[in-house]
This record gives structure tokens, sequence and C-alpha cells, in this order.
């Protein structure tokens, strides 16, 4: 694969002495090394991100029964990773961390899934 790579750059050059044309360097690069700057026009995207520790059920009338104090049982256990959602698609599992006098979320899982 590398001598592949080092053949179309030895062709590029040579066009290059020869005065062809430049070829499109998009073309030339394979897509998995695509220059970092192709990104730049999302970086000011707002996302949204959630970390969820845990999901519960009730019905409207325990909810309203709660009061300040309350303990909510989640259906996670204690150190079991937590989900992150960036606008509400789960893309990683992590875990809870403290960061000076804030809680913070730590990735430890990538989750990848098919595109539609």
């Amino acid at each position: 694969m590398a001598e592949n790579n080092d053949l179309e750059l030895e062709e590029i050059e040579s066009e290059a002495a020869n005065g062809s044309p430049a070829p499109d360097l998009a073309e030339a690069v394979p897509d998995d090394m695509q220059v970092v700057t192709d990104l730049e026009a999302v970086y000011d995207i707002p996302v949204q991100v959630s970390a969820v520790l845990g999901k519960s059920s009730m019905q409207v009338s325990q909810l309203l029964r709660l009061g300040r104090g309350a303990v909510v049982e989640l259906d996670r256990k204690v150190g079991e990773a937590i989900d992150i959602y960036v606008n509400n698609r789960l893309v990683a599992r992590g875990e809870v961390v403290v960061v000076e006098d804030r809680l913070g979320v730590t990735m430890t899982e990538i989750i990848k899934t098919e595109r539609f």
C-alpha cells in the first residue's frame, strides 16, 4: 500500500516538473488523511451534550409527592458506565469524575453507529 502512495507522489512530481496542470490535492490524499482544516466549517456549530446517569419511571402522582431530599432510584448501579448523548444520539459511555468543585464526565468508550 505504501508503494502505491509512493507511485502517486512520483507521478504528481513528474507531471509538475513537465508543466502539466497540478492535480487536485484532495484526490491525491487518501480520505483518512484529509487535512484537519476541512473540519473548520463545523467548529462553531452548537451541539447539546447530555450525560445520563440513569433512568426511572413513575406515575405523575408519585412525582408530585416527591419533596426536597427525596431519593429517586435509577436503573443503574454505582460505578456503572453512564451514557453520553450528543443531540439526542448516543455517542459514548463514560464515568463521572470530580474536577475541582464540579462534576465532569470522562469518556471510556466511543459508540460507533451505522449512518443511514
